[in-house]
């Protein structure tokens, strides 16, 4: 019995270190194809969608520390899916570029009509010797003081989407618009329908 035992545990152990070497490479070739397909999708969608790319890192990290304590199993799991994962990130940032870029021009067309008008608007009633009933003078004053900075914000978001920030330059504009809906209420304007919601 003995003489049988030692040759079965042998190839027991043959048979199992072998299994681990058969399931290192895949795992292996599963990561490097998830940190590629990874790395290729994150560029853009780091503007658009950070959370999701952060997902998929983390992922990543857990797949290559299963495989770096030789879990080979656990890492082939944690890695196999990413690639596609990784392509539907990549989706997911072009839908998001493209409402992003919508939203941007379709404030950014009505906008600077908006805060010209403002403008018009408060240099007519400086001029004038008497503010209308409905406005008082604290009012106007605040109006008056807050133009520039709806100026400044207004360059700062153009900067922003000239420098393919979309996200903060629409983030920007939105600030803009609903100071600039404030300010013009404030001044009894009629405010553009579109600008209202």
């Amino acid at each position: 019995m003995k003489k049988w035992l030692k040759p079965m545990v042998l190839m027991v152990l043959v048979l199992f270190v072998a299994g681990c070497a058969s399931e290192k490479k895949p795992a292996e070739e599963a990561i490097k194809a998830a940190e590629a397909a990874i790395n290729a999708a994150k560029g853009e969608a780091i503007k658009y969608v950070p959370d999701q790319v952060k997902d998929l890192e983390d992922a990543l990290k857990s797949a290559q520390d299963a495989l770096a304590k030789k879990d080979y199993k656990t890492a082939l799991n944690a890695a196999k899916d990413l690639p596609g994962k990784a392509k539907d990130l990549a989706a997911v940032a072009a839908t998001k570029k493209e409402e992003l870029t919508k939203a941007w021009n379709e404030m950014s067309g009505g906008l600077p009509k908006m805060v010209e008008a403002i403008k018009s608007r408060v240099d007519v009633l400086s001029q004038s010797k008497k503010l209308p009933a409905d406005l008082d003078n604290a009012k106007f004053e605040g109006v008056k003081a807050g133009l520039p900075e709806v100026t400044q914000m207004w360059d700062d978001a153009q900067k922003a989407f000239a420098g393919g920030n979309l996200a903060d330059a629409v983030s920007k504009a939105k600030t803009i618009k609903d100071k600039a809906v404030e300010m013009m209420t404030t001044l009894g304007m009629q405010v553009p329908e579109g600008a209202k919601s």
